[in-house]
């Protein structure tokens, strides 16, 4: 199997604590992949031992199918990335900042610069500093800088951290863009996990420094199945009438006031007419296919018995 990123056993401690914890993740030439996972489970800390920002405790990085070391620069030179949020010289215009990055890595090639801004949509603003840029505005230019010498891989942590709708659907575009029209891997990781569903081939599940799972987006599909959520108005009661007069078992409650009936034997009508006898009213009902974040979920919590 041809993989442009790969690594064994990669762990990563601090004062004794794991940060993440034997991770075995396999990237693919020309694939995106994503990290899902909440805040603190370890994406950002495995993006920076992929980029040499950091060196892991034990285990190892193969980019390239060469082990990453302290000397691998050529390697390196290979990978755009952002990691967190970017950093700029806020005094200077986004083309000064894109041309230093360039000459540090002894590239020299103004147009790439300016087709760059280009399909970030930050063209016309050669005299602005940086300064003066928004948190979006930023996000664009720091995604412009890790594509800009075209790398084959491109890591890119929370993408879409400050856009807005349009810029969020316009960083979606350029991603597939750039992985059909130039062969770019991807390694994204973001909390809008619809995002993410609607560009990754295959996902990485990491929990608690832990990765539970790689599969791929169409395996995911394949075994995503229906269901029904409703919105009682006392979630316990329902839950008692669902499981004592209609014999439901199979089902979760969601965020406190919702529940999801994975047994799709009871029309929804019958359901209604149950907790409507019983003095339970339902403030919202409808029938869902499963998502990615349904996936995620129950990944991380487990599914089909309720809490």
């Amino acid at each position: 199997m041809d993989y442009i990123v790969q690594t064994n056993n990669l762990t990563k401690k601090i004062k004794g604590k794991d940060l993440v914890s034997n991770i075995n993740i396999h990237i693919k030439k020309g694939e995106i992949y994503g990290f899902l996972g909440k805040n603190g489970a370890g994406k950002t800390t495995i993006m920076k031992m992929l980029t040499g920002m950091t060196s892991p405790t034990t285990g190892e990085v193969l980019l390239f199918n060469e082990r990453l070391t302290e000397k691998s620069k050529l390697s390196l030179a290979r990978v755009g990335s952002i990691i967190e949020y970017p950093v700029f010289f806020e005094h200077l215009t986004a083309f000064q900042n894109l041309k230093l990055h360039c000459e540090y890595l002894g590239f020299y090639d103004e147009n790439d610069i300016k087709q760059a801004l280009h399909l970030v949509n930050l063209q016309g603003i050669d005299n602005q500093i940086i300064k003066e840029f928004s948190l979006g505005m930023k996000q664009r230019l720091g995604i412009a800088r890790a594509i800009i010498t075209k790398p084959e891989l491109i890591i890119l942590d929370e993408p879409t951290n400050g856009l807005d709708p349009i810029g969020i659907k316009d960083i979606r575009h350029l991603i597939r863009m750039l992985n059909k029209e130039y062969g770019m891997t991807f390694l994204l990781s973001s909390h809008i996990l619809g995002e993410l569903e609607h560009v990754v081939d295959r996902v990485g599940v990491i929990h608690d420094g832990k990765l539970l799972n790689e599969i791929t987006l169409a395996d995911i599909r394949n075994g995503r199945s229906d269901y029904i959520e409703l919105v009682p108005t006392n979630v316990q009661r329902a839950v008692f009438l669902l499981e004592n007069e209609l014999h439901i078992s199979n089902m979760k409650i969601i965020e406190d006031h919702k529940i999801r009936i994975y047994d799709m034997s009871y029309k929804q009508s019958e359901i209604s007419r149950t907790l409507i006898m019983h003095d339970v009213s339902i403030e919202e009902m409808k029938k869902h296919s499963s998502s990615l974040e349904d996936y995620f979920y129950q990944q991380i919590y487990g599914g089909g018995n309720i809490d």
